[in-house]
């Protein structure tokens, strides 16, 4: 992977990554000069016990431009200030203009209610520089890219000694909430293990100490076994449907064989990994014939510098269901009181899933 460091006319960090050397890009450009300065501040929910992010200037972000409408596309016109600038790479990562974490807080307001900064950082992730694509046409090869982007930015953020987890995701359509059109992810950059994370980690943890063995790569090893659950399999990695799906449609991709975050894996469990993401897409895509929404969501271990054999890196991908009219969200029990109500099986929504033909051959022209 090559990699080039610019910085931004408003003092935000642009780096651009190829799978081959980089000898052409133009600087970096953004909407504006004028430095953003974000300040975000914590709150403590003292019922919930876990921290809540506070960030009103986000108000002022994009939401739901017009589909002509293209924020960062390449362009030269100085009139049309983008995010990308031209040049011959494949993935840029730039910090987000209206960031909800940001290294630069400072000290919140004193309340009835424990406050922090909001120290932490996030970035977007742009999978290409060709607005009309998606992570599913972009090949294999580019999704084994980014798992080395998210390598590196998650060595970044670790560095600098205020990052404790670094959460990778991709909102895919207006349905789960995507502000740009433009095919990207972000990541999330948190001074804590986050609270859905932290769950995990205990449990994971607590099975480890038991039986020293990873929780997920046991479930993964059964999975295998039984065979009615598993959507897409190679020899290094494995998607299925777990067997205690809160969604409908909702699938688990991981390495077969322990590994704790995205630097650990090898060059032959990142091309299978890659493989099995994008088998997944293809099947979402080819379920509903259209663009699927979805969340993909990528866990790994804390960044505290610490082995976390207990762990192991993993998507989860969350994508909204349609039911006989419309697509299902979340409802009153599941966002009041986190327990989630299934209508329907996991095995069913698997053989569906299976059913879906997909062709995993790559183009040889990748973006």
């Amino acid at each position: 992977m090559y990699s080039v460091n610019l910085t931004k006319p408003d003092g935000r960090s642009l780096t651009l990554y190829s799978q081959r050397p980089i000898t052409q890009y133009a600087s970096a450009p953004s909407p504006t000069s004028e430095p953003i300065n974000p300040n975000p501040h914590l709150r403590w929910h003292p019922l919930r016990g876990e921290w809540v992010a506070y960030a009103s200037f986000r108000q002022n972000r994009p939401f739901l431009p017009p589909a002509e409408y293209n924020p960062l596309a390449v362009t030269t016109d100085p009139a049309n200030p983008t995010e990308l600038p031209e040049g011959d790479y494949e993935v840029a990562v730039f910090d987000n203009r209206f960031p909800t974490l940001s290294l630069s807080s400072t000290q919140a307001l004193e309340l009835n209610v424990e406050t922090a900064p909001g120290t932490g950082h996030c970035e977007v992730v742009v999978f290409t520089q060709d607005p009309k694509a998606a992570l599913h046409t972009l090949g294999a090869g580019r999704i084994e890219l980014l798992l080395q982007v998210w390598a590196d930015r998650t060595s970044r953020a670790a560095s600098t000694g205020k990052i404790r987890y670094v959460l990778p995701f991709e909102n895919r359509g207006a349905e789960v909430g995507v502000t740009l059109h433009h095919p990207h992810g972000q990541v999330y950059c948190y001074p804590f293990v986050p609270p859905v994370a932290e769950r995990m980690l205990e449990n994971e943890s607590g099975y480890f100490l038991q039986h020293t063995r990873s929780l997920l790569c046991d479930m993964a090893q059964a999975e295998i076994k039984d065979g009615k659950r598993v959507i897409y399999q190679n020899d290094h990695a494995v998607a299925f449907v777990p067997p205690c799906a809160r969604y409908p449609y909702e699938v688990w991709v991981m390495p077969i064989e322990p590994v704790e975050n995205f630097a650990a894996l090898s060059s032959v469990q990142r091309r299978d990994l890659a493989l099995a993401v994008r088998a997944v897409l293809l099947k979402y895509e080819g379920l509903w014939q259209r663009p699927f929404p979805y969340l993909m969501a990528w866990y790994q271990a804390p960044t505290d510098g610490l082995p976390h054999p207990e762990t192991q890196l993993h998507a989860q991908f969350y994508p909204p269901y349609r039911t006989r009219d419309r697509l299902k969200y979340l409802a009153g029990t599941e966002l009041g009181a986190g327990m989630f109500a299934m209508d329907v099986l996991p095995e069913e929504k698997a053989k569906e899933l299976q059913l879906v033909e997909i062709d995993l051959s790559e183009t040889k022209n990748e973006l």
